[in-house]
């Protein structure tokens, strides 16, 4: 176990712990880093930078099997749109449902789902371990954060 120091913790909202958690998730919906709030965490759709390129946080802060868990937030977030979306448009065409379109969209939209929510799910999956469990200042690589790599 890694011993930390309280003055390597960062911790900008302590007081204020939902305050936190709510400023780190709106800037992952917003495709920004939760730690600093600095764009550039997206390479593209699919893919994420290693570090953020500002304050140099790892996107996969504890290895290979991290993002496991935005996978299952990803599905259930995907699973919970579906639910709301069916239940609505059920109550508006009532009862004059098309179920035919239905039959046809409600199959393609749960499979495209998924894809459509990767960045985010990855990202408030960060922003919610990120608040925590702050980042300190071992995690942070400010020079590899500034050094672009390139592949």
């Amino acid at each position: 176990m890694v011993q930390l120091n309280p003055q390597d913790i960062e911790r900008p909202f302590a007081d204020k712990p939902m305050r936190r958690m709510i400023t780190m998730v709106g800037r992952a919906l917003l495709l920004k880093c939760p730690n600093c709030g600095s764009r550039g965490l997206v390479k593209n759709w699919f893919k994420l930078e290693d570090r953020c390129p500002s304050c140099g946080l790892r996107v996969e802060r504890e290895g290979h099997d991290y993002m496991a868990g935005s996978v299952m937030f990803n599905l259930v977030l995907a699973e919970l749109i579906f639910a709301f979306t069916l239940v609505a448009y059920l109550l508006i065409a009532w009862p004059n449902v098309n179920w035919d379109a239905l039959e046809i969209a409600a199959p393609l939209g749960m499979a495209a789902a998924p894809f459509v929510l990767f960045p985010f799910a990855k990202l408030v999956w960060l922003a919610a371990d990120t608040a925590l469990r702050p980042a300190h200042a071992s995690e942070l690589n400010p020079v590899a954060a500034t050094t672009k790599h390139t592949s």
